[in-house]
């Protein structure tokens, strides 16, 4: 695996900025997991399309939609990494599609992605590019700032993380994950992949995959959405598509929906002197559980989804 995110990113450079869901570390941890739990058909295609350059496995492929973000042949691509709930959260949650994903949001990406990755009439390139988005938004959408929209999904809130300001989206981005492998993990990402994916096979989160896969299909539709359809050409410009072939999908927004109730009942819940990432303190202790089942649970979710795509049904244990 790649060096850890800290090693380049310090945490004050964190202080205001948005940081990406989950940071390198998380979203590796959502490819690696997934890749665990892979049907053949669509194991020997993940591998045959990512290739080389990322060993085959979606693990280091899943931080690729984060590193071209910024770029300016994929700036259209930012507003897809989530979906800012309008809700009245930490009081109420809850996902409107229609409200909260107007022009595009990460369901329509997922949507699109879905549709593009299995697209035969695509170049190899486009079909690259859309599993890779794909890996990467199905990690983006467990977290559960990435489906809030209050104070632009908790960049615009000031805490503190180990001694030193730190804004609460990048707490549950990175800082505690940060801080849960350095105190048990030693600091090691790929032990720490390894715990959460015995955990699925046969630890504490064996029990509950049932729960997590509730919704699998691929081609089911929420009822009262509106198709908000995009596409990218070979030179990567956004470009609506006329056709309402596609429509929101409802996994997705239960997915959402899973991610946006811990809003309500864990990632507000504290007071301006807290140090969100003390060890002794049952803020920390909470976010560190959902953070790894969140985590595990879209690992577990994304291999399901591609076999249903490309072997015809989830085929999970």
């Amino acid at each position: 695996m790649m060096p850890s995110v800290f090693q380049a990113i310090s945490f004050a450079s964190l202080l205001l900025t948005g940081v990406h869901a989950w940071g390198n570390e998380g979203h590796r941890a959502v490819g690696f997991i997934a890749m665990e739990f892979l049907a053949p058909k669509a194991l020997d295609f993940v591998r045959s399309t990512l290739g080389k350059p990322y060993n085959g496995s979606l693990g280091p492929a899943a931080t690729w939609a984060d590193s071209v973000r910024r770029t300016p042949e994929y700036k259209w691509s930012g507003s897809w990494h989530f979906i800012d709930v309008e809700d009245k959260a930490p009081v109420s949650c809850g996902i409107v599609e229609a409200r909260d994903c107007p022009s595009g949001c990460i369901l329509t990406a997922i949507a699109n992605y879905t549709n593009r990755v299995i697209d035969e009439d695509l170049s190899a390139d486009q079909r690259l590019e859309a599993l890779k988005f794909l890996t990467h938004f199905a990690g983006d959408i467990g977290q559960p700032l990435h489906a809030e929209g209050k104070e632009v999904g908790g960049n615009h809130i000031l805490t503190k993380c180990g001694g030193l300001p730190m804004n609460l989206h990048a707490v549950w981005d990175v800082g505690i994950i940060k801080k849960h492998l350095k105190l048990n993990f030693a600091d090691s990402s790929e032990a720490w992949i390894e715990s959460l994916i015995s955990g699925i096979q046969f630890g504490k989160y064996k029990s509950r995959t049932g729960e997590w896969l509730s919704c699998t299909s691929t081609t089911q539709l929420s009822r009262n959405s509106q198709a908000h359809e995009v596409d990218t050409t070979g030179t990567n410009a956004q470009t609506p598509i006329t056709s309402n072939s596609l429509t929101f999908l409802e996994c997705p927004l239960v997915w959402a929906s899973d991610s946006n109730k811990y809003d309500c009942s864990a990632v507000f819940q504290f007071t301006s002197e807290d140090d969100l990432c003390d060890e002794s303190s049952s803020y920390y202790a909470i976010a560190v559980d959902i953070i790894e089942l969140q985590i595990a649970k879209q690992g577990y979710r994304l291999a399901a989804w591609l076999n249903a795509l490309f072997d015809g049904e989830p085929y999970l244990p």
